[in-house]
């Protein structure tokens, strides 16, 4: 069961296999609550089963992944004929927390773009990383997927793809435009080998750039500027955003730019924005 149920989160819902892999995992350690066993799973089993995660000390995010977890399982078990009804319907839907996520304000952001750089090509890619991250808002997974024909230098859009595979385009401007034209002119032809194939950003053996090479990256040239709070390439996605709003720009751009399915997920930068107002009222209204 736990194998099909596998098959159908990875061919027929199209998910990741980092999320996978972490369903199967739920869906494990129900059914090791049930005595890998599924008949008799109701709802009040659902809720004992959550109770006593919760009484482990499971973060509430944790509760809510497995809540919706085990909603997917319990409609899939439904409709094969493996359970009579769908106990899954009557669960609710625990809420993960949503912290504000920390953001470069706009100096720091010009900051950590204006490093000197020695025109090496470690130094180019690097660049042009920060600059791409920084003025698409991307996802370090949808950068490193990047080909040499998904970016439209005449238009100064690139071509993603993110989750759910769904394709969309993203603007980028002309300081990201020349990081880039330095980086394929100067610095990729170098690092270029037979395996490289049409990866925009390469490692320095020539094979496509991984995520975790860009995570550090991000960190090494955050550490350069003062007062700038660690983060990874999630950071300047979420700088990007909320200096889009800051800037003007309304909730169902940013939306479309970042691909999220939902408005609802986008509305977090309104609250750092606004967080942000709060701020410089305390610090200048004498009365605050």
């Amino acid at each position: 069961m736990i194998a099909e149920f596998g098959r159908y989160l990875r061919f027929e819902r199209d998910l990741s296999p980092h999320t996978v892999r972490a369903y199967l995992s739920d869906v494990t350690a129900l059914f090791d609550h049930l005595s890998n066993r599924l008949h008799g799973l109701d709802i009040s089993t659902l809720r004992e089963w959550l109770a006593e995660q919760h009484a482990d000390g499971k973060a509430r995010a944790t509760l809510a992944r497995r809540t919706a977890c085990i909603r997917t399982f319990t409609a899939y078990c439904h409709r094969r004929g493996w359970l009579p009804d769908d106990p899954g319907l009557l669960l609710g839907s625990a809420k993960a927390p949503r912290p504000l996520p920390a953001v470069l304000d706009q100096q720091q952001a010009q900051a950590v773009l204006e490093a000197p750089s020695a025109g090496e090509p470690k130094e180019l890619r690097d660049q042009a990383i920060l600059e791409l991250l920084y003025a698409t808002g991307v996802r370090v997974s949808e950068l490193c997927a990047l080909d040499v024909d998904d970016v439209d230098r005449d238009r100064h859009v690139i071509r993603v793809l993110g989750k759910g595979r769904k394709e969309r385009s993203v603007p980028f401007g002309l300081p990201a435009l020349r990081a880039l034209d330095k980086w394929c002119v100067h610095g990729r032809p170098l690092w270029i080998r037979a395996g490289s194939g049409a990866a925009v950003f390469l490692g320095v053996r020539g094979g496509r750039i991984d995520p975790g090479t860009v995570r550090r990256v991000v960190h090494a040239r955050l550490r350069e500027v003062e007062g700038a709070p660690d983060m990874g390439p999630h950071g300047l996605r979420h700088s990007a955003a909320t200096h889009l709003l800051e800037g003007g720009a309304d909730l169902r751009s940013v939306q479309e730019l970042l691909g999220h399915a939902s408005l609802h997920t986008t509305q977090i930068y309104t609250h750092v924005s606004i967080e942000r107002l709060r701020t410089a009222y305390r610090q200048a209204h004498p009365r605050a």
